[in-house]
């Protein structure tokens, strides 16, 4: 086991995305490196970090999901909806991953999923 997790994305505007992650989101900003990545506390132990690209290092990430997971979906489809970013639809149940769950993108067009697991044996 590991003591934390960091997920790192590279961002084409580093204040923007910063403004998104820290503003929009409401995650606390637990560092700023002295290259300039933007690192924020999603959880107990793990945290997003943001590095603006570089030519070996462009935002996006076809494959990538970055997964929220919290009890309060509906709270946050909300907020998000409110503050004009833009969702894929209202928050449903996926049966077949037993989740509770939207999805919606950061600026850079990575995308995001807020969730809850609707399964008792999730360990989080």
């Amino acid at each position: 086991m590991f003591d934390d997790q960091i997920t790192f994305l590279y961002v084409s505007d580093i204040e923007h995305s910063a403004a998104f992650y820290g503003n929009r989101l409401n995650l606390p900003l637990v560092l700023v490196q002295p290259a300039g990545c933007h690192i924020y506390r999603t959880g107990k132990s793990s945290y997003i970090g943001l590095c603006a690209a570089r030519p070996d290092k462009q935002p996006g990430g076809s494959g990538v999901v970055l997964c929220l997971v919290t009890q309060d979906v509906d709270a946050w489809y909300t907020r998000l909806s409110a503050a004009d970013v833009p969702c894929d639809g209202p928050p449903r149940l996926n049966a077949d991953y037993g989740i509770y769950h939207f999805y919606f993108r950061d600026p850079d067009g990575y995308l995001m999923e807020i969730q809850r697991f609707e399964k008792p044996d999730w360990a989080g």
